[in-house]
Formats: structure tokens, sequence, C-alpha cells
């Protein structure tokens, strides 16, 4: 049965502290290494854990930041959802903090899966787009300890001209180290990452095409962050290929999560906004439950209803299935409504 996003979402990412020690490039926090001011409480967020815990289905819980180890309470934390039987998916910092040990107490504590950040295929692209020397290493090393602790893997790569060149590379490299799944981030325009150069439209049309490509090569799974044109590429290609489009790959059945359409993301202040990356307060959840921000908000109901879309995203056939990304809408035209600015695809509708 299709999950209702209208009633509960499926992803919840909490910002769980701003703090990191890492100097990403393309940072959509724009991260430093101490926390910031009136961050959620141990209690806060342990009410948050157990708040997700009464939605039905549950969600999975994203614990990121920052970096969730420099929390003191992550811990009792992953604790809590633990026993709430609320699903984690962590995302720390490859630091010094990122240990063998800590791997093997994230399996203990029953974490469904780990997501490190990898953006080249080598020390010195990879390490240099980090701006810490040493991540590229401790990142593999911290899958061999995923590998020997049971815990499964992804890796999250961030395309942009920098490292876009870097996307093969990466590839071979996850499927010797047996990653379970590839999310590829399509990079927004926010934080440090405003300071970057996107591809162009026409160029990413071409890596959503490797990448279809590359998920029939390898054995992991393949997903995109703010690229939901991977989805109409996928289908147009099964088609081409006279398969059923049923199943898109990695993306689950008919399952279409988009910003605030099925995720939500709670900052570290408490703030609730569609992504990460659409970074639009709709409410705080020290005000308000989380699920009435989400469910009631006008900002999520607006983005939950792809008739309201603008321009050639409003116009196309593949809308409820792709949508475009309204991230990249907000950040390049100040409209999350707006039409997809990266996307080359011209709607049926709109041909002459």
């Amino acid at each position: 049965m299709k999950p209702d996003f209208d009633r509960y979402p499926l992803l919840v990412a909490w910002e769980t502290t701003h703090a990191c020690l890492l100097a990403c490039k393309h940072c959509r926090a724009s991260a430093e290494p101490d926390p910031l001011p009136g961050e959620l409480s141990t209690q806060e967020g342990l009410a948050l854990i157990r708040e997700l815990a009464s939605y039905n289905p549950k969600p999975i819980l994203l614990p990121t930041g920052g970096d969730p180890l420099r929390r003191p309470d992550l811990f009792p934390l992953l604790e809590e959802a633990q026993r709430q039987g609320v699903k984690v998916g962590i995302t720390p910092a490859v630091t010094a903090q990122l240990t063998r040990k800590v791997v093997q107490r994230f399996a203990e504590l029953g974490v469904h899966q780990m997501a490190l950040s990898l953006d080249g295929a080598s020390a010195a692209t990879h390490d240099s787009f980090r701006g810490v020397p040493g991540t590229f290493k401790l990142a593999l090393q911290a899958l061999d300890w995923a590998k020997e602790f049971g815990l499964m893997t992804q890796i999250n790569s961030t395309v942009t001209r920098l490292t876009a060149g870097e996307l093969s590379g990466l590839a071979d490299i996850l499927e010797a180290k047996g990653v379970a799944t590839w999310e590829v981030f399509f990079l927004v325009p926010v934080g440090r990452g405003a300071l970057l150069n996107q591809l162009s439209a026409e160029e990413y049309e071409t890596v959503m095409h490797w990448l279809y490509q590359a998920s029939r090569r390898y054995s992991f799974k393949i997903r995109t962050t703010e690229g939901p044109q991977f989805r109409r590429v996928v289908m147009q290609r099964r088609s081409h290929e006279g398969q059923s489009d049923g199943a898109l790959v990695g993306a689950g059945r008919g399952v279409h999560l988009s910003d605030g359409n099925g995720f939500v993301f709670v900052s570290a202040t408490g703030e609730v906004y569609p992504s990460g990356f659409l970074a639009l307060s709709a409410g705080n959840i020290r005000q308000q439950s989380l699920l009435e921000v989400y469910q009631n908000s006008p900002i999520f109901r607006q983005l939950r209803d792809k008739n309201l879309l603008k321009g050639k995203c409003g116009a196309c056939e593949y809308k409820n299935l792709c949508g475009g990304s309204r991230a990249r809408a907000w950040a390049e035209t100040r409209d999350y409504l707006e039409a997809e600015p990266r996307c080359s695809y011209v709607p049926v509708a709109l041909r002459t």
C-alpha cells in the first residue's frame, strides 16, 4: 500500500547539531566547529523521537548535521530510538571522532544504515573538497568497519563542476567496498555551496543518463537528492528498452519523495523545513508538534500539490513522477513552485 504523504512523512532528517570539524566546500549548513546557541536539548530530542514513534507508519529518522558525533548525548538518543522501534539511518562526518568503536556501537544500537560522504575517487580530490586531509582514507576505513559489524552503508556524493569527473571512479570504489546505496546529490546553491559552480541543465541530463547506465552495471542502488529528473530518465530509458516502469532504480515501487512530500527536515534549533536545501521555516517544534507543521503548514501543503507547479514543470507529463527540485527553484528564482532551472527536458505539451 502506498504511504499517504499528506498524513505522515516517510523520512525525518534531524540536524542534531550545527557543529562539525570539517569545512566542506558545498556544505548546505555552512557548519562550524561549535554548536549554535539554543540547539534542541536532550529532552527535546527524546520528545521528538517519541513523537515519531507515534506515527503510523513510523518514519525513518535520519540524524544529520553538522556532525551528529559532535553531540554528547547522541548515543542516549539512539538508544531511545531503538526502544521506540524507530528505524535510524545516520550520517556522521568523517573525522577522528568516527572510530571503529563508534561504528560498532551504531551496529549494537540497531542503526539501520550509516551514510558517509565521498566526493572524489582519490585522496587528492576528495580531501580538497572536504577541506581536511585524511578524510578519504578514513571514509574507506569506516566502510570496512561497517562491513565488519554488519552495518549497511550508503555513500553520498555531490555533483558539481569540481566533482562530476570523479563519478566513474567513485562507482568502482563503492562496488569494491560492498556499499548498498549511492545517493547522488545535485548541488543546490545554498550555504557554502552557493560559491560552487553547478552544471548546466544539459550537463545534468548527461549525468542522469550515465547514472542510469551505472545502475545496470553495478550491484548497489542509485538514488538522487535534488535531482528528481532521474526518475523521468529511468522511466524513459526503461520504456525505450521495453521494460516495465513499475520499479524505478533504487526509488521503491511508486514511492516518490520530494521536499515537503514524504520528507521533512528539523533544524538544530527546531525549525521545520521541507528539506535542508529548502530552508524555509514552516514552524518550530518548540511551539507545535512536527506532525502539525507537516500536515497543515501552507508551504508543505503547496509543495504536495503538483497542480500548483508553474512553467514547464506545471505543463510536464512527468510532474507527478518528478516535479523538479523545489529547493533549486527557490534558490535560483525565489519561488519554490517555479520551473526547475536545471532541466533540459521539453514537455510534450510545449513542443511545437
